[in-house]
């Protein structure tokens, strides 16, 4: 998968997976990794399909309904990933955490519903519930952040407090900030979620 790795000056700290939205590049999310933790290692991963020339994560069949079978295989896919850039690049393949935005987040949440040891944490802005009728890994020990905007045309507020719910279900530490916005991402939401990643993973 295309992506950037930058190493961090505290090896003790998680390695940040950044996963953009919808038409976005590994470049996107690098500014939100210097306000969540300057010195984590960042790793930074482009979509591997494109819809209409624009990078996504997986296939969508329509606006907020997702190709299942693709989404689990490229969940996969990613997984993996994770697996080789860990020996790749020398970083604790347990102590990774997702910063993913839109179907980035969406992405993230999915390895958090297939793969029980794939994060350790997760922020997850503006995401939706990956897939329904599943049973989840028992997640004990992980966190999640959801941050969602009570404006959301994409991702109506049932939709986040569903997937809080099914989080916490299978027995991860979730919390759900608001924002009185739409889709967009505000720095207000960065900064609630560099407040919640220093307080539940670097504590």
């Amino acid at each position: 998968m295309k992506h950037i790795f930058r190493k961090g000056s505290n090896p003790a700290r998680p390695t940040l997976l950044l996963l953009h939205g919808t038409g976005g590049t590994e470049q996107d999310l690098i500014p939100l990794a210097e306000r969540i933790d300057e010195e984590a290692s960042v790793l930074s991963v482009r979509g591997n399909v494109l819809e209409n020339g624009m990078p996504r994560f997986f296939r969508r069949l329509a606006e907020g309904v997702f190709d299942e079978e693709d989404l689990v295989f490229r969940t996969r896919e990613l997984n993996q990933f994770l697996d080789e850039a860990a020996q790749e690049y020398g970083f604790d393949r347990e102590n990774i955490v997702a910063v993913g935005y839109s179907n980035g987040a969406n992405i993230a949440a999915s390895l958090m519903f297939h793969f029980q040891e794939a994060l350790k944490g997760a922020i997850l802005h503006h995401p939706m519930v990956p897939r329904r009728g599943i049973e989840l890994p028992d997640l004990t020990g992980r966190s999640a952040f959801i941050g969602a905007g009570t404006n959301d045309p994409i991702c109506p507020a049932a939709e986040s407090e569903e997937l809080q719910s099914l989080l916490q279900k299978a027995n991860a530490n979730v919390e759900l900030h608001w924002e009185n916005h739409g889709h967009q991402l505000t720095y207000g939401e960065v900064d609630a979620a560099a407040k919640w990643y220093k307080e539940n993973l670097l504590s």
